[in-house]
């Protein structure tokens, strides 16, 4: 049956699994395979004892006690190794002696407790033999006769409040030996369904089996479908990475030659706005000139008037006479140089469209992804052939495995165990039944020695009369008398045969505990187990030599289970890969090779993307030589930052009205006073507009636009031959990097194409392996089946309530000892006394009368007095 297992386990794992990578580096592209397919198993391999629960505590305590030992595995080891017993005198060997001592020492609690029951079943029945024989011969308490006592009530009730706990004592014992008998009953009844919740997950691990290993073989498609979407992609996907790469040179190249183009049309437009401003500027310079020379006409005129030549004027006229020279204009656009030679030289450039050219570049270079599906048909169609086979060779083998044959076997004897037990159960039902019947008359034992216990001390105290004497006592206390040491006389009959079960069951079920539950609970029973050459002195490891005829395989009985508790896959827990490499039996490397091969014949040829003509370099080359760089650009700011006029005509004006107000009333002041107004308009109407370029008419910003376009030029002139020159030399650097380099490129890309195509199947490899290793055939169900034998039936079900019943039938058979004592001291203060003490009626002190030599004792039967208290012998007299 288990060669039968891993056989199946083997195939079907080696049917969907190939070489895995011992380290996993993920491809960019992560692939979602699903969820392998699973169902969840019922059983939980858990037991509740529910309140009985309490009394298992406590049991385990009272075993704690008995034997605070850990378990022992050296000890176990040794003596499965001696193999004691085998041959004659081995016990007397030294070694072996030792061994005995040691065994004695940890059984010691066990030992020393089932020695005091042996006394116990010894000693109590003899004595009860003895007690009975010397009763029989008045003795023992055995003569109908009470002394009378001053203490007698204190007496009474203290031995029937003894006797009444000791009762209760006793009937908490067999209560808690009815509950344990009747618990483990119950669980028996119960079992079947337990049973059967195993064998329903056995039935779910055979048949989810073939399910999750057609999901794992279906999922190949995954990873092929990614393959081909790639391959039949090739364009965007090699292409692109391809011109990524050869980007990274050839955009900035070409971005720059059209940065260049964009910067010959700004020149041709700055060299524009330059000659008209210049033009404007002079324009409006030489009509400023002219209205100026105009005002100083006409002021020099007045200033020689006769007026001036008076003594209060002559001096004002000659200082307004003296600043006449400042009204001129300062700045000389008309000495600065022209740019007409160099505005048709950039014209000429014009006349060739470079921003075409560039983008002609750019849609060369954009078409390598259709390049590259062109140059790669032929490959990727035998690489597609290859990926088909590799799916039709999985599907071939998994079709060609007898994994369903076998899974129909295991089925079959799966079938025949569960039809086994089913049949076998209402057998096991009825011999539980007997034990529980058995168990139920011990119990019943007990009760009916409780139940003349607790009918003595009833009729005992409800028919006690203190004023009765002991020969006049009434039938109920004389019956409950009566009641008790019946109870004494079955306490003698049942104890040995309490304390006989109780022992065999304190022995047998203490140390299925300590050497079995307990251990199995820490895993310390697995640990002794998996000892080298202990169940086979052959084999170092005995679950590898059954299962792989290889003893040197380490696969042990505490990994196993653990790996199942942890609902793994069998195929990791059993190591099923030292019976068969599932590695070599199906390895993808293979076929990975040979696609990586096919990939690595990929020729892609680039020659054909020209980025930029020669006709386009020319037209940079020309440009350089525009002699844009040879313009005077140092006149023109020097110009453009001198103001209007040497002198501020406003202030000149108000100046000039200041000192008219110094002169006398009359013409003189008046005509100075009209040429301030004038120089305040020409500054209004024409140095306002030259200085801020806020007119509105053709002067419309002329000043700031020659600003600006002069340095416009100043900035693309510095250094343009240089310039050009890196731009010619970054596409030419970029155009042999696509003629010459190209193919390094396109190598190193097709390489990772190649491993982003060959990393699908990898992903898949991987995760078949970690489907297998968790997921595919999780063996849970194989441990549930160990807890459900072990821990629940042995143990929980079995184990603990046999030692709960014997706990308490056993402790209520100790407690029958002080039980027989006070029943038996109890039992004289409720029967009626043939014989009783006589006391005098005044002193109360016994007489020594005699009759038929009778020393003092009275008989009923010859006198007839039934009075307790005599009269002396003076007055009978």
């Amino acid at each position: 049956m288990a060669v039968e297992l891993c056989l199946l386990l083997l195939l079907f794992c080696g049917s969907t699994i190939s070489e895995v990578q011992p380290i996993y580096k993920p491809p960019p592209g992560t692939l979602d395979f699903g969820f392998v397919p699973s169902k969840t198993y019922d059983t939980g391999a858990y037991h509740e004892p529910g309140s009985i629960g309490i009394l298992f505590k406590i049991v385990h305590a009272f075993l704690y006690l008995v034997q605070p030992n850990s378990f022992p595995q050296d000890l176990i080891r040794k003596v499965a190794q001696q193999q004691l017993g085998k041959t004659q005198g081995d016990y007397q060997k030294p070694e072996n002696v030792v061994l005995t001592l040691q065994a004695i020492y940890y059984e010691i609690g066990f030992i020393v407790s089932a020695a005091l029951g042996l006394l116990f079943i010894l000693l109590l029945p003899l004595v009860g033999l003895c007690f009975c024989m010397c009763r029989c011969c008045d003795n023992c308490g055995g003569e109908m006769h009470q002394r009378q006592k001053k203490n007698a009530d204190c007496q009474r009730s203290c031995f029937a409040t003894f006797l009444f706990v000791a009762s209760l004592i006793i009937s908490v014992g067999v209560l808690c030996a009815y509950a344990a008998n009747q618990h483990l009953t119950n669980q028996v009844r119960g079992a079947k369904k337990l049973v059967n919740s195993n064998f329903k997950d056995l039935k779910i691990f055979l048949n989810d089996t073939p399910a999750q290993i057609d999901y794992l073989v279906s999922q190949y498609n995954t990873a092929k479908d990614k393959a081909l979407s790639d391959l039949n992609n090739v364009g965007p996907v090699l292409g692109t990475r391809v011109q990524e790469q050869l980007g990274k040179e050839v955009r900035p190249a070409l971005d720059a030659a059209l940065t260049m183009a964009g910067a010959i049309r700004e020149t041709k437009e700055a060299l524009e706005n330059v000659s008209v401003s210049v033009e404007v500027l002079q324009e409006g310079t030489e009509r400023l000139r002219a209205n100026l020379t105009d005002v100083k006409t006409h002021l020099s005129n007045t200033l020689n008037d006769s007026a001036c030549n008076a003594a209060q004027a002559a001096s004002t006229c000659n200082i307004i006479r003296n600043s006449l020279s400042q009204l001129n204009v300062n700045a000389n656009f008309s000495g600065l140089p022209g740019v007409s030679s160099q505005l048709a030289k950039v014209n000429d450039v014009l006349k060739i469209d470079l921003s075409s050219l560039v983008q002609k570049g750019y849609a060369a270079f954009n078409d390598t992804p259709d390049l590259v599906v062109n140059q790669t048909r032929n490959i990727l169609s035998d690489i597609k052939s290859v990926l088909e086979s590799i799916g039709s060779n999985i599907t071939t083998f998994t079709k060609a495995l007898p994994v369903q044959k076998i899974l129909d076997d295991l089925m079959v004897y799966l079938t025949q165990s569960e039809a086994y037990v089913q049949d076998y159960f209402p057998l096991v039902e009825q011999y539980d039944f007997y034990r529980w019947l058995g168990c139920l008359i011990l119990c019943c034992m007990v009760v009916l020695i409780l139940v003349f216990y607790y009918l003595g001390l009833l009729c005992g105290t409800c028919g006690y009369d203190k004023h009765a004497s002991p020969t006049t006592r009434g039938c109920i206390s004389n019956t409950g008398g009566n009641f008790l040491m019946a109870g004494v006389g079955f306490s003698f009959l049942f104890s040995w045969v309490l304390m006989t079960v109780v022992v065999l069951t304190f022995v047998t079920g203490g140390n299925v505990e300590k050497l079995v539950c307990e251990p199995f609970e820490d895993k310390n029973l697995f640990k002794v187990l998996d000892t080298p050459y202990l169940l086979n002195q052959q084999w170092k490891n005995y679950l590898a030599g059954i299962l792989f005829k290889n003893p040197n395989v380490n696969l042990t009985f505490e990994k196993v289970y653990s790996d199942c508790k942890e609902n793994k896959g069998i195929y990791t827990s059993l190591h099923l890969e030292y019976l068969f490499n599932i590695n070599e039996f199906l390895n993808i490397s293979m076929y990975t090779e040979d696609v990586a091969l096919k990939i690595e014949h990929i020729q892609i040829n680039l020659s054909k993307i020209i980025l930029l003509d020669e006709i386009g370099k020319e037209n940079l080359l020309n440009f350089s030589s525009s002699g844009i760089d040879g313009i005077d650009f140092s006149a023109y700011l020097t110009e453009i930052n001198k103001s209007v006029t040497k002198v501020d005509l406003l202030s000149f004006a108000n100046d000039l009205e200041a000192r008219a107000d110094q002169l006398p009333k009359g013409a003189l002041e008046n005509a100075l006073k009209g040429h301030a107004n004038s120089i305040r308009m020409i500054h209004n109407q024409q140095v306002v507009p030259l200085e801020q370029a806020m007119t509105v008419k053709k002067y419309v910003k002329a000043r700031s636009t020659l600003n600006q376009s002069v340095r416009l030029l100043k900035k693309t002139s510095s250094e343009l031959m240089v310039k050009v020159k890196n731009v010619i030399s970054a596409v030419n650097a970029a155009q042999f990097l696509i003629n010459n380099n190209a193919s390094q490129v396109i190598v190193q890309e097709t390489k990772k194409y190649m491993d982003t195509i060959v990393g699908y199947f990898e992903q898949y490899t991987e995760w078949v392996k970690e489907s297998i290793a968790m997921e595919v055939a999780a063996c849970k169900p194989i441990a549930n089946v160990i807890d459900t034998a072990v821990d629940i039936f042995l143990c929980s079900y079995i184990t603990d309530s046999v030692n709960t019943f014997w706990f308490g039938l056993g402790g209520s058979s100790m407690f029958l000892i002080p039980a027989i004592i006070f029943a038996v001291k109890l039992s004289k203060y409720y029967r009626r006394m043939d014989t009783e003490d006589v006391y005098d009626d005044v002193e109360t002190i016994p007489m020594k009368t005699t009759e038929n030599g009778n020393n003092g004792y009275h008989k009923e039967h010859l006198y007839g007095i039934h009075n307790p208290v005599f009269t002396s012998s003076v007055e009978q007299w």
